[in-house]
Protein backbone atom coordinates (compact mmCIF):
# COMPACT_ATOMS: atom_id res chain seq x y z
CA UNK A 1 0.00 0.00 0.00
CA UNK A 2 1.40 2.93 -1.16
CA UNK A 3 0.72 6.47 0.67
CA UNK A 4 -0.96 9.08 -1.39
CA UNK A 5 0.71 12.80 -1.54
CA UNK A 6 -1.75 15.77 -1.45
CA UNK A 7 -0.99 17.61 -4.11
CA UNK A 8 -1.27 21.89 -3.39
CA UNK A 9 -4.63 23.11 -3.40
CA UNK A 10 -6.28 19.97 -3.53
CA UNK A 11 -9.88 20.64 -1.89
CA UNK A 12 -10.09 18.85 1.44
CA UNK A 13 -13.08 17.02 0.08
CA UNK A 14 -12.11 15.50 -2.44
CA UNK A 15 -8.57 14.72 -0.53
CA UNK A 16 -10.76 12.71 1.87
CA UNK A 17 -12.60 10.33 -0.87
CA UNK A 18 -9.24 9.92 -2.95
CA UNK A 19 -7.49 8.44 0.21
CA UNK A 20 -11.10 6.53 1.30
CA UNK A 21 -11.07 4.86 -2.36
CA UNK A 22 -7.66 4.19 -2.00
CA UNK A 23 -7.70 2.82 1.23
CA UNK A 24 -10.93 1.40 2.12
CA UNK A 25 -13.34 -1.10 0.92
CA UNK A 26 -17.04 -0.28 0.58
CA UNK A 27 -19.07 -2.58 3.43
CA UNK A 28 -20.37 -5.62 1.39
CA UNK A 29 -23.93 -5.56 0.36
CA UNK A 30 -24.72 -8.77 2.26
CA UNK A 31 -23.79 -6.77 5.33
CA UNK A 32 -26.26 -4.48 4.15
CA UNK A 33 -28.63 -7.23 2.82
CA UNK A 34 -28.53 -8.76 6.21
CA UNK A 35 -31.38 -6.20 8.12
CA UNK A 36 -34.00 -6.48 4.83
CA UNK A 37 -35.92 -8.70 7.16
CA UNK A 38 -36.46 -7.51 9.82
CA UNK A 39 -36.04 -3.99 8.84
CA UNK A 40 -37.76 -1.22 11.20
CA UNK A 41 -37.97 2.90 10.10
CA UNK A 42 -36.26 2.86 14.20
CA UNK A 43 -33.01 1.53 13.67
CA UNK A 44 -29.84 3.25 13.28
CA UNK A 45 -29.09 1.57 9.82
CA UNK A 46 -31.25 4.78 8.73
CA UNK A 47 -28.96 7.04 9.85
CA UNK A 48 -26.12 5.45 8.11
CA UNK A 49 -24.41 6.58 4.60
CA UNK A 50 -22.54 4.03 3.15
CA UNK A 51 -19.49 5.54 1.11
CA UNK A 52 -19.28 3.70 -2.05
CA UNK A 53 -16.40 3.69 -4.87
CA UNK A 54 -16.57 6.99 -6.42
CA UNK A 55 -18.28 8.78 -3.57
CA UNK A 56 -18.76 12.71 -3.88
CA UNK A 57 -18.67 14.85 -0.76
CA UNK A 58 -22.52 14.92 -0.46
CA UNK A 59 -21.45 11.92 1.65
CA UNK A 60 -19.65 14.52 4.16
CA UNK A 61 -22.57 17.32 3.75
CA UNK A 62 -24.24 16.77 6.85
CA UNK A 63 -22.02 13.79 8.67
CA UNK A 64 -20.19 14.93 11.91
CA UNK A 65 -19.56 11.49 12.86
CA UNK A 66 -17.33 8.83 10.32
CA UNK A 67 -16.60 4.75 11.05
CA UNK A 68 -14.34 2.42 9.86
CA UNK A 69 -13.74 -0.70 10.77
CA UNK A 70 -9.73 -2.40 10.56
CA UNK A 71 -9.86 -5.94 10.20
CA UNK A 72 -5.68 -6.23 11.71
CA UNK A 73 -4.77 -8.15 14.11
CA UNK A 74 -1.19 -9.62 13.17
CA UNK A 75 0.72 -8.23 15.36
CA UNK A 76 -1.25 -9.43 18.52
CA UNK A 77 -1.89 -12.33 19.85
CA UNK A 78 -5.52 -11.94 19.51
CA UNK A 79 -5.53 -13.58 15.97
CA UNK A 80 -9.16 -13.92 15.00
CA UNK A 81 -10.29 -10.38 16.06
CA UNK A 82 -10.02 -9.48 12.36
CA UNK A 83 -13.11 -10.91 11.64
CA UNK A 84 -14.87 -8.50 14.39
CA UNK A 85 -15.84 -5.18 12.08
CA UNK A 86 -18.42 -6.57 10.18
CA UNK A 87 -20.00 -8.61 13.00
CA UNK A 88 -19.93 -5.83 15.05
CA UNK A 89 -21.70 -3.84 12.16
CA UNK A 90 -24.35 -5.78 11.73
CA UNK A 91 -25.70 -5.48 15.83
CA UNK A 92 -25.00 -1.83 15.87
CA UNK A 93 -27.15 -0.86 12.96
CA UNK A 94 -29.80 -2.94 14.11
CA UNK A 95 -29.67 -0.99 17.37
CA UNK A 96 -32.20 1.86 17.86
CA UNK A 97 -32.07 5.45 16.01
CA UNK A 98 -30.36 8.11 18.93
CA UNK A 99 -31.56 10.86 16.59
CA UNK A 100 -32.94 11.40 13.65
CA UNK A 101 -31.06 14.29 12.19
CA UNK A 102 -27.78 12.52 13.06
CA UNK A 103 -26.03 10.97 9.73
CA UNK A 104 -22.61 8.83 10.44
CA UNK A 105 -20.66 7.91 7.32
CA UNK A 106 -19.54 4.46 6.92
CA UNK A 107 -15.58 3.97 5.02
CA UNK A 108 -16.16 0.60 5.10
CA UNK A 109 -12.85 -1.20 6.07
CA UNK A 110 -9.25 -0.57 5.39
CA UNK A 111 -7.63 -2.80 2.94
CA UNK A 112 -4.95 -5.22 4.24
CA UNK A 113 -1.66 -5.34 3.10
CA UNK A 114 1.31 -7.68 2.85
CA UNK A 115 3.15 -5.08 5.90
CA UNK A 116 0.63 -4.75 8.50
CA UNK A 117 2.76 -1.26 9.17
CA UNK A 118 0.76 -0.45 6.37
CA UNK A 119 -2.29 -0.43 8.31
CA UNK A 120 -1.01 2.12 10.81
CA UNK A 121 0.09 4.58 8.03
CA UNK A 122 -3.34 4.30 6.19
CA UNK A 123 -5.56 4.91 9.84
CA UNK A 124 -2.74 7.65 10.37
CA UNK A 125 -3.46 9.20 6.53
CA UNK A 126 -7.91 9.16 6.99
CA UNK A 127 -7.54 10.24 10.49
CA UNK A 128 -5.78 13.49 9.61
CA UNK A 129 -8.39 14.27 7.01
CA UNK A 130 -10.76 13.69 9.36
CA UNK A 131 -9.22 15.36 11.85
CA UNK A 132 -8.81 18.34 9.91
CA UNK A 133 -12.73 19.20 9.00
CA UNK A 134 -14.05 18.24 12.62
CA UNK A 135 -15.48 15.09 11.73
CA UNK A 136 -14.88 12.39 14.75
CA UNK A 137 -14.03 8.83 13.96
CA UNK A 138 -14.90 5.67 15.03
CA UNK A 139 -13.23 2.72 14.56
CA UNK A 140 -13.63 -0.73 14.97
CA UNK A 141 -10.50 -3.00 15.53
CA UNK A 142 -9.36 -5.37 15.21
CA UNK A 143 -6.57 -4.81 17.73
CA UNK A 144 -5.46 -2.30 19.85
CA UNK A 145 -2.13 -1.45 18.35
CA UNK A 146 -3.62 0.40 16.20
CA UNK A 147 -4.40 3.25 18.53
CA UNK A 148 -0.48 3.73 17.51
CA UNK A 149 -1.84 4.73 13.50
CA UNK A 150 -3.94 6.73 14.98
CA UNK A 151 -1.87 8.61 17.49
CA UNK A 152 0.61 9.02 13.85
CA UNK A 153 -2.28 11.79 12.95
CA UNK A 154 -1.97 14.23 15.94
CA UNK A 155 1.62 13.82 15.87
CA UNK A 156 2.03 14.12 12.15
CA UNK A 157 -0.57 17.95 12.28
CA UNK A 158 2.23 18.39 15.51
CA UNK A 159 -0.87 18.70 17.50
CA UNK A 160 -0.49 17.79 21.26
CA UNK A 161 -2.89 14.73 22.11
CA UNK A 162 -4.21 13.42 25.51
CA UNK A 163 -4.94 10.08 25.33
CA UNK A 164 -6.98 7.82 27.38
CA UNK A 165 -7.01 4.50 27.54
CA UNK A 166 -9.76 1.92 28.95
CA UNK A 167 -7.61 -1.29 29.60
CA UNK A 168 -7.08 -3.62 32.40
CA UNK A 169 -3.49 -3.14 31.69
CA UNK A 170 -0.87 -0.09 30.50
CA UNK A 171 0.68 -1.88 27.35
CA UNK A 172 3.37 -0.49 27.92
CA UNK A 173 5.87 -3.76 27.23
CA UNK A 174 9.62 -3.56 26.41
CA UNK A 175 9.61 -4.89 22.84
CA UNK A 176 11.86 -4.02 20.65
CA UNK A 177 10.69 -6.48 17.92
CA UNK A 178 8.04 -3.46 16.35
CA UNK A 179 5.04 -2.66 17.54
CA UNK A 180 2.24 -5.00 18.59
CA UNK A 181 -0.73 -4.83 21.04
CA UNK A 182 1.16 -4.88 24.62
CA UNK A 183 4.11 -2.79 23.69
CA UNK A 184 2.06 0.06 21.23
CA UNK A 185 2.01 2.46 24.37
CA UNK A 186 5.75 2.21 25.14
CA UNK A 187 6.28 2.87 21.03
CA UNK A 188 4.19 6.21 21.61
CA UNK A 189 6.06 7.92 24.75
CA UNK A 190 9.43 6.57 23.23
CA UNK A 191 9.16 8.03 19.51
CA UNK A 192 6.64 10.53 19.78
CA UNK A 193 6.75 11.78 23.31
CA UNK A 194 6.98 15.70 22.17
CA UNK A 195 3.20 15.46 21.08
CA UNK A 196 1.86 13.24 24.05
CA UNK A 197 0.45 15.75 26.61
CA UNK A 198 -0.82 13.23 28.71
CA UNK A 199 -1.57 9.51 29.12
CA UNK A 200 -4.26 8.10 31.23
CA UNK A 201 -5.39 4.82 31.90
CA UNK A 202 -8.92 3.76 33.58
CA UNK A 203 -9.48 0.62 35.36
CA UNK A 204 -6.59 -1.18 35.31
CA UNK A 205 -5.46 -4.57 37.64
CA UNK A 206 -2.92 -4.32 39.75
CA UNK A 207 -2.07 -8.05 39.53
CA UNK A 208 -1.97 -7.72 36.32
CA UNK A 209 0.59 -5.07 36.02
CA UNK A 210 4.08 -4.79 36.79
CA UNK A 211 5.65 -2.59 39.18
CA UNK A 212 8.02 -1.27 37.09
CA UNK A 213 5.02 -0.02 34.94
CA UNK A 214 3.08 1.55 38.05
CA UNK A 215 6.52 3.54 38.56
CA UNK A 216 6.94 4.83 35.41
CA UNK A 217 3.51 5.44 34.90
CA UNK A 218 4.53 7.89 38.23
CA UNK A 219 7.67 9.16 37.26
CA UNK A 220 6.54 10.50 33.55
CA UNK A 221 3.09 12.10 35.68
CA UNK A 222 0.88 10.06 33.41
CA UNK A 223 -2.64 9.13 34.92
CA UNK A 224 -3.44 5.31 36.30
CA UNK A 225 -6.67 4.74 37.95
CA UNK A 226 -7.01 1.32 39.05
CA UNK A 227 -10.27 -0.57 38.74
CA UNK A 228 -12.06 -0.87 42.07
CA UNK A 229 -10.95 3.16 42.69
CA UNK A 230 -12.76 3.89 39.39
CA UNK A 231 -15.86 1.30 40.07
CA UNK A 232 -16.46 3.36 43.84
CA UNK A 233 -17.36 6.71 41.50
CA UNK A 234 -17.68 6.08 37.84
CA UNK A 235 -18.47 9.67 37.14
CA UNK A 236 -15.22 10.55 38.08
CA UNK A 237 -14.58 8.95 34.36
CA UNK A 238 -16.26 12.04 33.08
CA UNK A 239 -13.54 14.54 34.36
CA UNK A 240 -10.89 12.13 32.51
CA UNK A 241 -12.57 12.29 29.25
CA UNK A 242 -13.18 15.56 29.34
CA UNK A 243 -9.99 17.05 27.65
CA UNK A 244 -9.41 13.18 26.05
CA UNK A 245 -8.60 13.42 22.23
CA UNK A 246 -8.09 9.72 21.32
CA UNK A 247 -9.97 7.18 23.22
CA UNK A 248 -8.67 3.59 23.39
CA UNK A 249 -11.58 0.90 24.61
CA UNK A 250 -9.75 -2.58 24.78
CA UNK A 251 -12.71 -4.98 25.36
CA UNK A 252 -10.18 -7.28 27.45
CA UNK A 253 -11.01 -4.38 30.11
CA UNK A 254 -14.72 -5.94 30.45
CA UNK A 255 -15.09 -8.80 32.77
CA UNK A 256 -15.47 -12.27 31.31
CA UNK A 257 -18.79 -12.77 31.86
CA UNK A 258 -19.97 -9.95 30.28
CA UNK A 259 -17.40 -10.08 27.44
CA UNK A 260 -15.76 -13.59 26.63
CA UNK A 261 -14.54 -12.89 23.25
CA UNK A 262 -10.68 -12.44 23.79
CA UNK A 263 -8.00 -14.97 23.65
CA UNK A 264 -7.26 -14.29 27.59
CA UNK A 265 -10.15 -12.36 29.42
CA UNK A 266 -10.15 -11.84 32.58
CA UNK A 267 -12.52 -12.82 35.67
CA UNK A 268 -12.55 -9.67 37.20
CA UNK A 269 -13.23 -6.15 35.50
CA UNK A 270 -16.14 -3.76 34.30
CA UNK A 271 -19.55 -4.55 33.98
CA UNK A 272 -21.08 -4.37 30.36
CA UNK A 273 -23.61 -1.27 31.88
CA UNK A 274 -20.65 0.63 33.29
CA UNK A 275 -18.58 0.10 30.11
CA UNK A 276 -20.93 2.03 28.37
CA UNK A 277 -21.90 4.60 30.49
CA UNK A 278 -17.56 5.00 29.94
CA UNK A 279 -18.05 5.12 26.20
CA UNK A 280 -20.84 7.86 26.98
CA UNK A 281 -18.86 10.25 28.62
CA UNK A 282 -16.16 9.75 26.03
CA UNK A 283 -19.13 10.62 23.60
CA UNK A 284 -19.98 13.62 25.21
CA UNK A 285 -16.47 15.04 25.55
CA UNK A 286 -16.39 17.86 23.03
CA UNK A 287 -12.21 17.39 22.87
CA UNK A 288 -12.39 13.62 22.08
CA UNK A 289 -12.36 13.21 17.95
CA UNK A 290 -11.23 9.48 17.61
CA UNK A 291 -12.72 6.44 19.90
CA UNK A 292 -11.53 2.94 18.87
CA UNK A 293 -12.61 -0.24 20.40
CA UNK A 294 -10.18 -2.99 19.93
CA UNK A 295 -9.77 -6.47 20.87
CA UNK A 296 -12.97 -8.23 20.25
CA UNK A 297 -12.25 -12.19 18.66
CA UNK A 298 -15.37 -13.58 17.60
CA UNK A 299 -13.65 -16.64 17.78
CA UNK A 300 -13.81 -16.95 21.61
CA UNK A 301 -17.11 -15.58 21.08
CA UNK A 302 -20.60 -17.13 22.82
CA UNK A 303 -23.69 -16.21 21.02
CA UNK A 304 -22.07 -13.12 19.81
CA UNK A 305 -22.58 -11.62 23.48
CA UNK A 306 -19.24 -9.63 23.01
CA UNK A 307 -19.76 -8.60 19.55
CA UNK A 308 -23.28 -7.22 20.52
CA UNK A 309 -22.01 -4.99 23.49
CA UNK A 310 -19.31 -3.42 21.47
CA UNK A 311 -22.20 -2.45 19.25
CA UNK A 312 -24.15 -1.15 22.77
CA UNK A 313 -20.80 0.90 23.70
CA UNK A 314 -20.49 2.31 20.35
CA UNK A 315 -23.98 3.17 20.44
CA UNK A 316 -23.58 5.22 23.30
CA UNK A 317 -20.58 6.82 22.26
CA UNK A 318 -22.86 8.22 19.52
CA UNK A 319 -26.05 8.51 22.07
CA UNK A 320 -23.33 10.94 24.05
CA UNK A 321 -21.80 12.90 20.66
CA UNK A 322 -25.62 13.34 20.01
CA UNK A 323 -25.50 15.29 23.55
CA UNK A 324 -22.53 17.00 23.23
CA UNK A 325 -23.12 20.83 24.54
CA UNK A 326 -20.10 23.19 24.30
CA UNK A 327 -19.72 25.20 27.46
CA UNK A 328 -17.83 28.71 26.42
CA UNK A 329 -16.31 29.12 29.90
CA UNK A 330 -15.85 32.76 30.74
CA UNK A 331 -15.21 33.64 34.26
CA UNK A 332 -17.96 36.37 34.49
CA UNK A 333 -20.40 33.99 33.07
CA UNK A 334 -23.45 33.82 35.32
CA UNK A 335 -24.10 30.45 34.28
CA UNK A 336 -21.27 29.09 36.10
CA UNK A 337 -20.80 29.35 40.38
CA UNK A 338 -17.94 30.55 41.60
CA UNK A 339 -16.28 28.92 44.75
CA UNK A 340 -13.02 30.00 46.36
CA UNK A 341 -10.49 27.75 48.32
CA UNK A 342 -7.45 29.15 50.32
CA UNK A 343 -5.13 26.14 50.96
CA UNK A 344 -1.94 26.32 53.12
CA UNK A 345 0.49 25.09 51.11
CA UNK A 346 -0.68 27.23 47.93
CA UNK A 347 -0.09 30.84 47.67
CA UNK A 348 -3.19 32.14 45.85
CA UNK A 349 -6.81 30.92 46.63
CA UNK A 350 -7.64 28.21 44.23
CA UNK A 351 -11.36 29.54 42.23
CA UNK A 352 -13.79 26.70 41.35
CA UNK A 353 -16.40 26.98 38.76
CA UNK A 354 -19.17 24.99 38.19
CA UNK A 355 -21.70 25.03 35.31
CA UNK A 356 -25.54 25.50 36.35
CA UNK A 357 -26.24 23.65 33.02
CA UNK A 358 -24.10 20.57 33.32
CA UNK A 359 -23.18 20.44 36.72
CA UNK A 360 -19.36 19.60 35.38
CA UNK A 361 -17.09 21.42 37.43
CA UNK A 362 -13.19 23.61 36.70
CA UNK A 363 -10.56 25.08 38.92
CA UNK A 364 -8.08 27.97 38.17
CA UNK A 365 -4.66 27.13 38.91
CA UNK A 366 -3.29 29.78 41.04
CA UNK A 367 0.22 30.71 39.03
CA UNK A 368 2.64 33.43 40.69
CA UNK A 369 2.85 36.18 38.98
CA UNK A 370 6.53 35.81 37.52
CA UNK A 371 4.89 32.08 36.27
CA UNK A 372 5.08 32.66 32.22
CA UNK A 373 1.30 31.51 31.98
CA UNK A 374 -0.74 33.98 29.90
CA UNK A 375 -3.68 31.40 28.29
CA UNK A 376 -6.93 30.80 30.15
CA UNK A 377 -7.40 27.95 28.21
CA UNK A 378 -4.25 26.22 30.35
CA UNK A 379 -5.01 28.09 33.59
CA UNK A 380 -8.46 26.58 34.24
CA UNK A 381 -8.71 22.71 33.96
CA UNK A 382 -11.70 20.59 34.90
CA UNK A 383 -12.05 19.04 37.73
CA UNK A 384 -14.71 16.82 39.72
CA UNK A 385 -16.84 17.88 42.95
CA UNK A 386 -14.23 15.67 45.28
CA UNK A 387 -11.45 17.88 44.17
CA UNK A 388 -13.66 21.01 45.35
CA UNK A 389 -14.09 18.81 48.23
CA UNK A 390 -10.71 17.83 48.88
CA UNK A 391 -9.48 21.28 48.67
CA UNK A 392 -11.62 22.82 51.21
CA UNK A 393 -10.43 20.16 53.82
CA UNK A 394 -6.96 21.68 52.67
CA UNK A 395 -5.99 18.92 50.76
CA UNK A 396 -4.31 19.56 47.35
CA UNK A 397 -6.22 17.60 44.86
CA UNK A 398 -3.77 15.02 43.13
CA UNK A 399 -4.97 16.60 39.40
CA UNK A 400 -3.98 19.92 40.80
CA UNK A 401 -0.61 18.76 41.71
CA UNK A 402 0.23 16.90 38.99
CA UNK A 403 -0.63 19.31 36.36
CA UNK A 404 1.46 21.78 38.36
CA UNK A 405 4.35 19.32 38.57
CA UNK A 406 4.16 18.92 34.35
CA UNK A 407 4.56 22.92 34.36
CA UNK A 408 7.98 22.38 36.37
Amino acid sequence: MHLLQKQKGENKLESIFTLINHYCEPVESKIKDSFSSNFRDSILLNCIDFVELGSSDEYFKNCKLALIGIPEDRNSRNIGANLAPNIIRKYLYSLSIINENLRIADLGNLKMSDNPQDTYYGLRDLSIELIEKDIVLLIIGGTQDLTYGNFLAYSELEKEVNIVSIDSKFDLECDDNGINSQNYMSKIVSEKAKFLYNFSNIGYQKYLVSQEDIKLMDELLFDSYRLGHIRIDLKETETILRTANLVSFDIGAIKQADAPARNNPSPNGFFSNEACQISRYAGLSESVSSFGIYEVNPEFDNNYQTSNLAAQIIWHFIEGFSFRKTENFSESDPNFSKYFVSLNDIENQIIFYKSKHTERWWMKIPFPEETKISSQEVKIIPCSYKDYILASNNEIPDRLWKFIQKLD
